[in-house]
């Protein structure tokens, strides 16, 4: 598998399976992949799977671990798309896993009728950007903030590609959890698992993962809180046994 001057092979599990392409000049991923991958529900018999926003293709990748079903990808930035081409390639994924390279928003013409059983999406968190941010990389700009899409768009297009009754689920921040939750009540889908994900216990969540179903009723269920490291300034074991 070539890697170009700026890219490394790094392992998305310990026993060494898989591996995935990663760069130090764009966003490689972090905990909040690897949290959604894990808080999203898999369809394991029957369905389909749809990734929004998948950068260099980790949650696909991190899914078709635990699943067989198809899972499609989005990536709008030429160099990630490619870089999650060729991990898909290096892990022989590619009878489960296909990328396209575009914007999300024309998605919907593109499947028309076809719908998804499971809609994930790991979307920028920033709805603005300093010139100081827009300047340092591109790159990581696109990644981390509302340049190329909105949190809107990111939801009304995911309601447009879920079937009645799937699931849509978002890893973002928990100062846009209102915004958050108004937008995909606006566009049916309704909130029905919640979880914050907090650094330590004495610390504020910093990460949010939602659940929603398209024409779902009221109902939403609050799961424990996540801690990621103890007092101690080490992970945690339920952090241990989602990543080891």
């Amino acid at each position: 598998m070539e890697l170009y001057e700026d890219e490394r092979l790094d392992y998305l599990f310990t026993d060494e399976s898989m591996q995935i392409i990663q760069s130090s000049s764009v966003f490689s991923y972090s905990i909040d992949a690897v949290l959604l991958a894990h808080f999203s529900a898999l369809p394991k018999k029957r369905g389909k799977i749809l990734d929004l926003c998948s950068g260099n293709g980790v949650v696909p990748l991190l899914m078709s671990r635990y699943t067989t079903r198809p899972i499609d990808g989005i990536e709008i930035q030429p160099k990630l798309h490619d870089m999650a081409m060729r991990s898909i390639r290096l892990n022989d994924k590619q009878a489960q896993i296909m990328m396209h390279l575009g914007d999300l928003k024309d998605l919907p013409d593109h499947y028309k009728n076809d719908k998804f059983d499971l809609v994930t999406v790991n979307p920028p968190y920033f709805d603005t950007v300093s010139d100081a941010h827009h300047n340092l990389n591109e790159h990581l700009t696109i990644a981390r903030h509302e340049v190329t899409t909105s949190l809107e768009t990111v939801i009304e297009t995911a309601s447009k590609l879920t079937k009645s009754g799937g699931k849509m689920t978002m890893v973002h921040r928990p100062d846009r959890l209102v915004d958050i939750f108004m937008l995909m009540r606006h566009y049916k889908l309704e909130p029905k698992r919640l979880q914050l994900v907090y650094p330590k216990r004495d610390k504020e969540a910093n990460i949010v993962l939602v659940e929603a179903v398209r024409d779902g009723k009221r109902a939403l269920k609050v799961l424990p809180p996540f801690y990621v490291f103890n007092d101690k300034g080490t992970y945690t074991e339920e952090y241990l046994r989602l990543v080891y």
